[in-house]
């Protein structure tokens, strides 16, 4: 009896491994937003179902992702630091950036608003505050694309971060989800894209405080990693998956995509 069920086991197996050897299917590494505001959980089924290849994500903060890419452990990187995206084609790691979509960054506080920057449209003036302030700040930490918007915005305020910040600036090296609930437990403020910011539910006494400075636009581009210098870069899968994303199939997927009725990214691939 034991040797008819090996035996049928065996056979099982040996009928299943064509199938899965035939299975196709990509490695994307890409940001904690595209992730946890759900938007892969949109657009994925639909990619599979037109094409037969599965997506599997690991999302990281930009940095990570592109340093993934680097090393040749993903067939496509998705994030969102232009300065970082196009250093990354250039050095020869990826072969070409294509723009998908936006949304935008917000500026995320306690309903107290202890710095006073509720009601404003200046981005730039709102840091100030909060460092005037002393107010807690939770940051990201973690070399994401939206770690990297809020030191060019501290920056750009003309604060040096790293020199300044005290026990008031709390670095989480954390995913958007989990910084913004670092910012909720401490009553913080904190920099969060839109999207995750939508679809997060542990808001406690958090709201947005500012939001609209063209300085929070957020773009997102897609590369392919180089095969060249990877040669187990999945080339055909990995760029009809790009060719999905920025094709008008894609970019409406993108655009339907809603939590609350609200839309969270705006295609602009054929800008």
């Amino acid at each position: 009896m034991e040797v008819k069920r090996w035996l049928t086991g065996l056979i099982a197996a040996a009928v299943m491994l064509p199938a899965l050897a035939q299975q196709k299917f990509i490695t994307v590494a890409s940001t904690t937003s595209t992730e946890q505001s759900g938007l892969f959980k949109h657009l994925l089924p639909l990619f599979e179902k037109r094409t037969g290849i599965q997506v599997r994500v690991v999302a990281l903060g930009t940095g990570q992702a592109l340093d993934m890419g680097k090393r040749g452990d993903a067939d496509v990187v998705f994030v969102h630091a232009r300065p970082l995206e196009e250093k990354f084609v250039t050095e020869g790691f990826g072969v070409k950036r294509f723009e998908v979509m936006y949304n935008d960054f917000v500026l995320i506080g306690p309903k107290a608003d202890p710095a006073r920057v509720a009601g404003g449209k200046d981005v730039l003036e709102a840091f100030r505050k909060v460092k005037a302030a002393q107010a807690p700040f939770v940051s990201r930490g973690d070399k994401s694309g939206t770690h990297f918007a809020e030191l060019e915005i501290w920056k750009a305020a003309g604060i040096d971060i790293a020199k300044h910040k005290g026990r008031w600036y709390r670095d989480t090296g954390q995913g958007m989800g989990p910084a913004l609930n670092s910012a909720a437990g401490m009553n913080a403020y904190i920099l969060a894209d839109r999207g995750t910011w939508l679809s997060f539910k542990n808001r406690a006494d958090l709201s947005i405080v500012l939001e609209g400075d063209r300085r929070l636009f957020n773009q997102y581009g897609i590369i392919l990693v180089n095969p060249a210098k990877h040669p187990t870069v999945k080339k055909e899968t990995g760029q009809a998956f790009i060719d999905w994303v920025v094709s008008a199939q894609g970019q409406k997927a993108i655009a339907e995509y809603r939590i609350g009725g609200e839309q969270l990214f705006f295609p602009n691939a054929a800008k």
